[in-house]
């Protein structure tokens, strides 16, 4: 029994030791004026120590700490200078003040351990209440730290040295420049989201490095949940924390024992008996319906009211699309961090592609439930939240796509719906003749302009439905009533130079037809009369995306100051500035991709499709549970964004200027100048024409697309029959994203 006493007594005290050795270092500022002192370079010391010279400049400047065994030799080394270099008045140590030493230990007992992160449910369906924020422990008093402009990069493009273990207290994280600071939640100081590289380095925004003990998933989720400190406070008081995302590199990938390339290439998921799968389940973590993919999301269910799940994005599996990310992820991890980072602070954590972070942002901003007190119990239960989309509803059948099982219980499989049997609200495809008037003006290019954001733009104070529609007969319509209209819009006449605003294809209607509210709002801004035969229309309404909206424009604003444009600038520096701004930053660049995909692809998952080789046609699939699967507010909103071009367009033709094609958000017009200054009206004074495209950065106001030779114009709309705006700017604009 004495020789087990003294084992465990000589255990502690190599503890208290390693204890004291923690805090045995001077301040990152006396650390360098001991080298200086001693004419010491940062080369010699990192050669002596067998570290990197960023590494020494990284400790001296506070941004991280040594680790075993260099630590022990680093502090060895400044001791050595300290009694040789002794700062003004004092003798031998250089602690700072009532700092422990080795061998009397620390002087206070240690904190308790860090709580895990504690988001509030599980993923899955709607969340229940909310709990208010548990308080967190007070902290033990600190010693000094250095100011939070010593602990930023030198370079961009340099990867920072290794943190010590993220246990250790850090300092807290600073915002995007252009974004407004705010008080950091000490659950979440290491910022949102980490980039794990091969050696254990996980990378964080604004160039913090935590090191990642880590060789196995199992140990990775434990020690992002109770060490690394992870995650982003929620959007709405009602809604969810945002869990930590992990992205690992491909060397991480080979750390971890996962394949270079997923052997499923359709359903894009280790299989269930691979052993990194088997050890998450022997370790009583779960995984989503969505398995072990590109994004897995791995978790244990909640209990009271604490979450524990992190989100992981795997790099090699094409867990960033380059149609949204560009070269992304190939980016040096400090640089792919501080890009997700500006994504996450701006946007939304990531949590799948782009369409999946442009849905979920939507539930972040206007969650479904809320907790309310149970008037006969008097305890809080989980309540719909006023003004969300609090519950899936099913769609009205013009509405629903055909695979729909409202459609399928219609209609023979293969019937084809005519327009009055279904809703068609989608973009403008649509390209024309040239006239003999055109050809003989001696016009030298295309142009094509684009709208910025023009979709987000068609979001803003959009009343949309939040509920079931109604069914009714012969009604009078309602412009501030959301739904869609059995209505003929045949007999209005247009100009045959402009597309019809009620086709996407904007050919002309031949009869009664189904449009949202927003389209036959516009038939009678153009004067028209309209009466609908019948209609399905939601009582049950309000301005859902408008927070969307905010927040989307909001972060496109910032990123594209980032890269050197903002409000206010002439039409000629504009265009300058946008002919080079993509590569002014390519990271920021790519944010602001991503931004502008997550608009167009949150939009298209209101009306997700079925997936998968197992679909039966009519049967239900597992979008058509989500309260956000809503096609009438896709419909609602690309109405209003196609009906918002039209109206520009016309404007531009009462000053006798026409489009000859029109993609989405391009147009393209005949010019005798290769940029939109040269074909564009003003006024009298030189001003843009009211009502009409305008040049700027703003969310609706439109940039330079692409310029193609005239005759180029021709060939495509005579010759090929191919929509020029579809390639105007160079490349196919499908494929590219747009």
């Amino acid at each position: 029994m004495p020789n087990d006493q003294d084992e465990l007594f000589a255990s502690v005290d190599a503890l208290l030791q390693q204890a004291a050795m923690q805090d045995a270092l001077p301040e990152p500022a006396e650390r360098k004026r001991l080298r200086e002192a001693g004419g010491l370079s940062q080369d010699q010391v990192a050669k002596a120590l067998s570290v990197r010279r960023e590494t020494i400049t990284s400790w001296e400047l506070g941004r991280t700490e040594p680790r075993p065994p260099k630590r022990a030799a680093y502090i060895r080394l400044l001791e050595g200078l300290a009694e040789r270099f002794p700062t003004q008045g004092t003798q031998g140590s250089t602690l700072p003040p009532g700092a422990p030493d080795a061998c009397h230990g620390p002087a206070a007992a240690p904190p308790p351990p860090t709580p895990a992160v504690a988001p509030p449910s599980e993923p899955g369906p709607a969340p229940g209440p909310v709990p208010a924020h548990t308080p967190v422990p007070a902290a033990r008093p600190e010693r000094p730290r250095p100011s939070s402009a010593s602990r930023r990069p030198t370079a961009a493009k340099k990867a920072p040295a290794k943190k010590a273990p993220a246990k250790k207290p850090a300092a807290a994280q600073t915002t995007t420049p252009t974004t407004p600071p705010s008080p950091a939640d000490p659950r979440f100081v290491h910022g949102p989201l980490a980039v794990l590289d091969g050696d254990g380095s996980a990378y964080c925004v604004d160039g913090l490095v935590l090191d990642c003990p880590a060789t196995t998933f199992p140990a990775l989720v434990e020690w992002t949940l109770r060490e690394a400190k992870l995650g982003a406070p929620r959007l709405h008081r009602h809604g969810k924390d945002a869990d930590p995302l992990v992205v690992i590199t491909a060397e991480a990938a080979e750390r971890l024992g996962l394949p270079q390339e997923l052997a499923d290439r359709r359903g894009l998921r280790l299989p269930e008996d691979h052993q990194v799968v088997r050890h998450l389940m022997r370790a009583k973590w779960r995984l989503t319906r969505r398995g072990f993919g590109p994004w897995p999301r791995i978790y244990r269910p909640a209990q009271g009211g604490e979450r524990q799940c992190v989100q992981f994005a795997i790099l090699p599996w094409g867990a960033l699309d380059t149609r949204s990310w560009g070269d992304s992820g190939q980016l040096p991890p400090a640089e792919l961090a501080r890009v997700l980072g500006s994504y996450a602070t701006r946007v939304i954590t990531p949590r799948g592609s782009t369409a999946v972070c442009g849905l979920e942002l939507m539930t972040a901003l206007r969650p479904p439930t809320r907790a309310v007190r149970d008037e006969v119990t008097g305890s809080w239960v989980s309540g719909p939240n006023p003004g969300a989309l609090t519950e899936a509803v099913d769609p009205a059948p013009p509405e629903a796509p055909d695979e729909h099982p409202v459609v399928a219980s219609r209609y023979p499989r293969h019937h084809e719906r005519g327009p009055e049997q279904v809703l068609d609200e989608e973009a403008f495809d649509w390209f024309r003749p040239l006239t003999d008037e055109e050809c003989a003006q001696g016009y030298s290019h295309g142009v094509g302009i684009d709208v910025n954001m023009a979709f987000a733009a068609a979001a803003n104070r959009l009343i949309v439905g939040t509920g079931p529609a109604t069914h009714v007969s012969s009604p009078a319509f309602d412009a501030k009533l959301p739904g869609s209209w059995l209505v003929d819009l045949s007999h209005i006449d247009l100009d045959p130079r402009l597309p019809s605003p009620f086709t996407p294809k904007g050919t002309r209607p031949t009869g009664p037809a189904w449009y949202a509210t927003s389209t036959v709002a516009y038939a009678v801004e153009l004067g028209a009369s309209v009466q609908p035969a019948e209609a399905y229309v939601r009582y049950e309404h309000g301005a859902y995306l408008d927070a969307w909206y905010t927040r989307l424009r909001d972060a496109y604003m910032a990123t594209m100051a980032d890269l050197g444009i903002t409000t206010g600038m002439p039409d000629d520096e504009f265009l300058a500035a946008m002919a080079r701004h993509k590569d002014r930053d390519p990271g920021q660049a790519a944010v602001l991709s991503a931004i502008k995909s997550s608009v167009k692809g949150g939009i298209g998952k209101l009306r997700e499709r079925p997936q998968g080789i197992g679909y039966q046609y009519g049967e239900r699939w597992p979008a058509l549970e989500r309260p956000t699967w809503s096609p009438h507010i896709r419909a609602e909103l690309i109405g209003k964004a196609r009906t918002n071009m039209h109206r520009k367009m016309r404007k531009l033709a009462s000053a006798g200027v026409f489009p000859v094609a029109v993609l989405s958000d391009c147009a393209v017009y005949l010019s005798h100048g290769p940029g939109p200054l040269d074909f564009l009206p003003r006024t009298e004074d030189g001003k843009p024409l009211p009502g009409g495209f305008r040049l700027g950065v703003s969310p609706g106001m439109v940039k330079h697309e692409g310029t193609q030779d005239f005759l180029w114009v021709a060939s495509m709309i005579e010759d090929e029959q191919i929509n020029p705006a579809r390639h105007i700017k160079g490349s196919d604009a499908a494929a590219g994203g747009e």
